[in-house]
């Protein structure tokens, strides 16, 4: 069924540490909002530990996410959990924003799509993909109880993935490209080190992911240095992409693949706002990306009064 066409002040697409934050703030200026997410938290909500949020020494992001949820729902934010196809701007200059379900109408749109985890484009990734192929340690790390596992990355996910790991598998081993972990902060490298069951492959590269016999789960993989290592599950953590498809209507100006945004977080299409590791910031933190929300949402707010819908 359609929904009636109502026009609000602001519509939030995703509901990760940007929106949620864009949400609470736009909420307390009083302003008609709505949120619309496939799912709530994020890729922020699958991080195993949090240690750098303002507030908590240590906080597991799934927690985290609930606390910015519980907030929202507390301001009594409309929150609906639809797929959004795809955003355009209307002969009236509104935004309409499709999802399978509905259309919903705005004066401005806050864009907080995030991120998806990229793939490593080998054989074998998508066949086994849930057999012991994963991209989420934190959802996942429990299925490997004394098995043997490896991450390939070399970031901080992958570092506290492998710590994770660590708790339930036998084996973990890191397999990392590069000579040395570069990206990584520190405090998870010493955690890493001194960790007997963790060990690091540097200078190496996944080929293939290779399964049983009867192709039922992962056995292997291919390495391009090493040749065949086995493995009872692998992990994928080797950064991620914004999710910018829906938006390719709208023209929307990029700088690296990332959303274009000033101070304001406005873009080169009036009414239309991006916030948190979609635009064109170079760090991408929950911390960040809940600060560009709230700017975000008091650019609104600003913009709506001089426009004379708000007071």
């Amino acid at each position: 069924m359609r929904k009636e066409k109502k026009i609000l002040d602001i519509i939030i697409v995703g509901a990760g540490p940007a929106g949620l934050a864009s949400a609470i703030y736009s909420a307390r200026y009083g302003l008609d909002i709505m949120i619309i997410s496939k799912e709530a938290g994020g890729l922020a909500s699958t991080a195993h530990k949090i240690c750098n949020y303002p507030g908590f020494n240590e906080i597991s992001g799934f927690e985290l996410m609930n606390k910015f949820l519980e907030q929202v729902r507390n301001l009594n934010v409309p929150l609906v959990y639809e797929e959004v196809l795809k955003i355009e701007k209307n002969k009236d200059k509104l935004f309409v924003i499709e999802t399978y379900e509905n259309k919903y109408f705005s004066r401005k749109v806050i864009f907080a799509g995030g991120m998806t985890r990229k793939k490593l484009g080998v054989k074998g990734e998508d066949e086994f993909y849930g057999k012991g192929v994963s991209y989420c340690a934190t959802c996942d790390a429990g299925f490997f109880k004394n098995k043997k596992v490896a991450i390939i990355g070399g970031s901080d996910a992958a570092l506290t993935s492998a710590i994770l790991l660590s708790e339930y598998a036998s084996e973990v081993y890191i397999i990392y490209r590069k000579d040395k972990f570069y990206r990584a902060e520190k405090a998870w490298i010493q955690i890493v080190e001194q960790n007997p069951k963790i060990k690091s492959i540097f200078n190496e590269e996944v080929l293939e992911i290779i399964g049983d016999e009867n192709n039922k789960k992962v056995k292997k993989l291919l390495l391009k240095n090493s040749g065949e290592f086995d493995v009872d599950g692998v992990f994928i953590e080797i950064g991620s992409e914004p999710n910018l498809n829906v938006i390719q209507f709208l023209n929307v100006e990029e700088e690296d693949g990332f959303i274009k945004t000033n101070k304001q977080q406005q873009t080169n299409i009036p009414g239309f706002y991006a916030a948190g590791d979609i635009t064109n910031c170079n760090l991408k933190q929950i911390v960040t990306a809940a600060s560009q929300g709230a700017i975000s949402a008091f650019s609104c707010f600003e913009e709506l009064k001089k426009e004379g819908i708000k007071k």
